[in-house]
């Protein structure tokens, strides 16, 4: 088995392909601000499913142990985040972009990425050191 194989790498490789598929629709938003009729479009998160995790896990983040376990309110989970909303503003001519909004994303989406390449940077200096190759 390679050590690119594991899968913690594997989760890590799977986000920085989503942030660089976001980045590309946000920077598609960004061009065709000026476009009638155009509507921005996001890439949904990816699920806990697609990246391999246990299927255990609830909508808050949080695995489910015991059935008695009080839940949070999906509202009040850790993916919430009050500055992620469906922006209602529409222009005369039908284009629903706002530049402050797809700009806030590209910058936050942009700090993920570089968050996550770290991490897979990071992790292989760990695994190189393991197995003594460092």
């Amino acid at each position: 088995m390679s050590l690119t194989d594991l899968p913690l790498l594997g989760m890590l490789r799977t986000r920085m392909h989503w942030h660089q598929a976001r980045q590309a629709l946000l920077a598609e938003n960004v061009a065709n601000a000026d476009m009638a009729g155009f509507r921005p479009r996001d890439l949904a998160e990816p699920s806990a499913a697609s990246t391999g995790l246990a299927a255990s896990v609830g909508g808050d983040g949080l695995a489910r142990t015991d059935s008695a376990h009080i839940g949070m309110p999906a509202s009040a989970g850790p993916n919430a985040d009050p500055r992620r909303f469906k922006g209602f503003e529409v222009r005369p001519s039908g284009n629903g972009v706002n530049l402050e909004e797809e700009m806030m994303k590209a910058g936050d989406n942009q700090a993920d990425y570089q968050l996550v390449a770290s991490l897979y940077q990071k992790s292989l200096d760990a695994l190189k050191i393991a197995v003594g190759k460092r």
